[in-house]
């Protein structure tokens, strides 16, 4: 490769990977596997390798990927939070053995797991814990104490303490209770997490304690970055100390061989389906904190740590038929059936097909022999057909609802719906969806109670929920008086909820909580509602013409019109949401924020703009009006200037407010 095709890759790698980065860290939403953007990275170390002029000081290979939120307080790691290299192959670990005892000679070895979670840091004082913070970008993390407190494993007083511990921890969410927390998303008719990793990043970054606490997150504890009134000499000591302390601890074993970690990591590696957790890989550090310190670190790494990550598990089995589950909007989801296989160490027989076009793109057909893996370690999914089966029968969507009998429709997606909204299958993820804690958050109505009151006729649409009576509830199953008093109170209760809660529950296509609020921002009543237009929705900012057509097409149904008229007579308020401001400098301009700001967050900025009349967005597009950019931009600000948008700096963006 010649220098002027290396530096286009290098610009097109560099954008990609802080793409990636931001996903990834920020908003826990990864679009690609962890196999594609180390194979993303490790090309990026290559060409900067051979091509040492190209490598920047801002270089995705020197950075950690996170940064530091503005949901919550900053945090200024005193020791960093360091990343760690990667290695794919047994090669690449005996490379980093011989330049490990070029530099430090005799050296032992402990290889413990990598966990896939996230990465904090908690401080103790006098025994207390008293504040915990996450990576970030290695130098200045978020403070998620609160958080952190509701983790069960993590102790809060230590036992015989130091005047002061700060130790480094990996936060995760067992498969358990990542299995429960995807059951209880699909049953509210949610977005269901990827896999226990972003499950857990999601979870402790939470703004409501309450919300993490729900989600049964644990820790192990693998370091101590500071330590006062003790003296520890090595890795393996310091794990054993941690013990004694009562922290949670991995398993770790010591060698005096790299021959022997590598027997160590492909032992690990053969039992990680075991585990009731994640791993993605195995660590491999130098024993000596003496030896370590004359190893020292990169811009990134230290160099007497070494990560072997290993590659997904990925195995042959036969499709054996396809079945059809209905959903809360309608839609119809093929599911394949397998001869059952174990994989990632658990029996896989059942995977989502996705739809109709997911099915025509692979080719698979009944009876094809199918490749699979778990994507994130716990979720099947069907990666592509190894071999056509002898008698492989092409697979036919039904024409009608397997539920109700009722005939289907496509819609401009791939997907297929059922056009009964009385359609029983619907009715139940339905009610699930309307009582969920984001929509009306009627407690005490979970999916075993609402199944009960459905096959018994007391329910056959949202609106029977404000005709129950007490009497109705004590011939339940494990249903007792005061049970069924506080049920009702709660459904009571529920009447008095804000509009946007409403609009949500209604489950309508392609509109989320967030766009149930930007309605109710825009629109005071539930009947301004029902009359506007799909041009008028696509006037709020974020919103496209799909989302407004959903919006509008629901509304002008006579079954939502009737419902809304139910609600209504049965007393619900529909209370208007507070709306945003109008008027001032900014109306009608839309901006968005980038980089670090020199004297506010940018969350303040929002406020300000937003006070002056203006709206906020996270992505730029052809409707921004201007980019307030700060310090490391990023690609926002190259989007920005390629589409020729008006770029400030926050002096600029404060002066067009006092003038």
């Amino acid at each position: 490769m010649d220098k002027q095709t290396a530096q286009s890759r290098v610009a097109e790698l560099t954008e990609q990977i802080e793409y990636h980065n931001n996903l990834y860290y920020n908003n826990d939403a990864p679009e690609i596997s962890d196999y594609e953007y180390d194979m993303l990275l490790r090309e990026l170390e290559n060409l900067e390798a051979e091509f040492p002029e190209l490598k920047k000081p801002d270089s995705p290979t020197n950075k950690v990927g996170g940064s530091a939120g503005e949901k919550f307080s900053p945090v200024t790691h005193s020791v960093p939070m360091e990343s760690l290299h990667d290695s794919f192959s047994h090669d690449e670990l005996r490379e980093f053995d011989r330049r490990t005892r070029e530099t430090a000679g005799s050296v032992k070895y402990v290889v413990e797991p990598k966990f896939d979670g996230l990465s904090v840091s908690c401080e103790y004082r006098n025994g207390v814990f008293v504040r915990g913070s996450t990576r970030g970008d290695g130098t200045t993390g978020e403070d998620v104490t609160d958080n952190l407190m509701t983790i069960k494993s993590l102790p809060k007083r230590l036992k015989s303490a130091p005047p002061f511990i700060e130790v480094r921890g990996e936060v995760y969410m067992s498969f358990e209770s990542f299995e429960q927390l995807v059951k209880r998303q699909e049953e509210n008719g949610e977005k269901a997490s990827k896999n226990p990793r972003n499950a857990a990043a999601g979870s402790l970054r939470q703004k409501n304690a309450k919300i993490t606490a729900r989600r049964c997150l644990d820790i192990f504890v693998f370091n101590i970055q500071q330590l006062e009134g003790r003296e520890v000499l090595s890795h393996t000591e310091a794990l054993e100390y941690l013990n004694q302390l009562g922290f949670p601890t991995a398993f770790h074993k010591t060698f005096d061989n790299i021959d022997d970690v590598i027997t160590e990591i492909e032992r690990i590696g053969e039992h990680r389906g075991e585990y009731g957790f994640a791993i993605d890989g195995a660590v491999v550090k130098v024993d000596s904190f003496e030896q370590r310190s004359l190893l020292g670190s990169t811009a990134k790494y230290p160099k007497w740590a070494e990560a072997y990550k290993y590659p997904p598990e990925e195995k042959p089995t036969k499709l054996l038929q396809i079945e059809i589950n209905v959903g809360r909007t309608g839609v119809l989801t093929p599911v394949g059936i397998f001869e059952p296989v174990l994989l990632a160490g658990t029996t896989v027989s059942r995977a989502t097909l996705h739809n109709i076009d997911f099915i025509t793109e692979k080719g698979v057909n009944v009876g094809d022999t199918v490749i699979i893996r778990k994507a994130g370690e716990i979720i099947p999914e069907v990666l592509s057909v190894a071999e056509k089966g002898e008698n492989a029968e092409p697979f036919k969507f039904p024409e009608v609802c397997p539920s109700c009998g009722s005939p289907v429709s496509r819609d401009d997606e791939a997907a297929v719906r059922c056009t009964n909204t009385d359609c029983p299958a619907q009715l139940m993820r339905h009610l699930i969806h309307f009582v969920s804690r984001d929509a009306m958050d009627i407690d005490g109505l979970g999916p075993a109670v609402l199944e009960q009151l459905v096959a018994e006729n007391l329910i056959k649409s949202p609106a029977d929920l404000y005709r129950l009576e007490a009497a109705q509830l004590v011939s339940l199953e494990r249903m007792a008086e005061k049970s069924a008093n506080n049920l009702v109170s709660a459904v009571e209760k529920s009447k008095e909820n804000e509009l946007y809660r409403l609009v949500f529950a209604l489950g309508i296509r392609n509109i989320g909580l967030k766009a149930a609020k930007l309605i109710c921002e825009n629109f005071e009543t539930i009947d301004d509602i029902m009359n506007a237009s799909a041009e008028d929705f696509e006037k709020i900012e974020g919103f496209g013409s799909v989302m407004a057509q959903s919006v509008q097409g629901y509304f002008a149904l006579e079954g939502t019109r009737a419902l809304i008229a139910e609600l209504k007579e049965l007393g619900l308020k529909m209370k208007p949401s507070a709306q945003k401001p109008k008027g001032g400098v900014f109306e009608g301009k839309t901006f968005v924020l980038t980089g670090t700001l020199p004297t506010m967050k940018r969350s303040e900025a929002a406020k300000l703009i937003e006070a002056n009349g203006g709206k906020t967005s996270s992505s730029v597009s052809k409707k921004t009006s201007y980019v307030v950019a700060g310090d490391e931009a990023g690609s926002k600000l190259t989007k920005a200037q390629s589409l020729g948008i008006t770029v400030l700096s926050e002096e600029e963006l404060l002066n067009m407010i006092e003038n």
